[in-house]
């Protein structure tokens, strides 16, 4: 509708700063959801669940949450891309063959990361203690749950960029424009997120 050929900001600005690889990240208290993948079909979505793109997904998670957070070693949850992370490769083979192995070779070299775990229980609140972050594999995987409990006080804020990024927890609205309903609360979340994050 803006009449620019990409399928969302963060993809803009990434190809703009000539940045290789971003992560969106959606944060609000102390729970954050990062996906693996953003504004594409549901159909291409397999496609992009790779071994290198997850390990590099999950490697800036982990960085920016030590640099932009000052967690020492955080705690990450990757959620599996089928029901039920795969049953063990009964269910699509993608967990098994591609997620689990990212997940152990990390863990290796030593960052404290769980999964795959199921989608349909990660969000429950005794799930999410002591977890510092969690990657979806794919936009309406991570997001309704997270939006169920901090729409309108959350923050878009794209991690892997040069500079420090972060924007309102929901679309354009363009069907707001013009009028008095609308609830600036996110935005001014995502200045104050911006502001304190650029001291340290």
């Amino acid at each position: 509708k803006g009449g620019i050929n990409f399928s969302g900001h963060t993809e803009l600005l990434a190809k703009l700063s000539k940045s290789t690889k971003v992560l969106m990240m959606l944060t609000s208290n102390d729970l954050r959801v990062a996906l693996a993948t953003t504004h594409v079909p549901v159909s291409r979505v397999t496609e992009k669940i790779t071994y290198k793109h997850i390990k590099d997904c999950l490697n800036i998670l982990h960085s920016n949450l030590q640099s932009k957070w000052l967690i020492s070693r955080p705690h990450l949850k990757v959620l599996g891309l089928n029901p039920h992370a795969g049953e063990g490769g009964f269910i699509g083979h993608e967990d098994k063959e591609i997620i689990m192995p990212v997940i152990k070779d990390l863990n290796r070299k030593g960052l404290n990361i769980t999964g795959p775990v199921s989608a349909d229980t990660a969000f429950i609140t005794k799930n999410l203690e002591g977890v510092d972050a969690i990657l979806a594999m794919y936009h309406d995987q991570g997001l309704p749950a997270f939006k169920t409990k901090n729409f309108g006080n959350a923050v878009n804020i794209t991690l892997g960029l040069p500079f420090i990024r972060t924007s309102v927890d929901h679309g354009t609205a363009y069907d707001m424009a013009g009028k008095t309903e609308v609830d600036e609360t996110s935005l001014l979340e995502a200045t104050e997120l911006a502001d304190k994050i650029s001291q340290k």
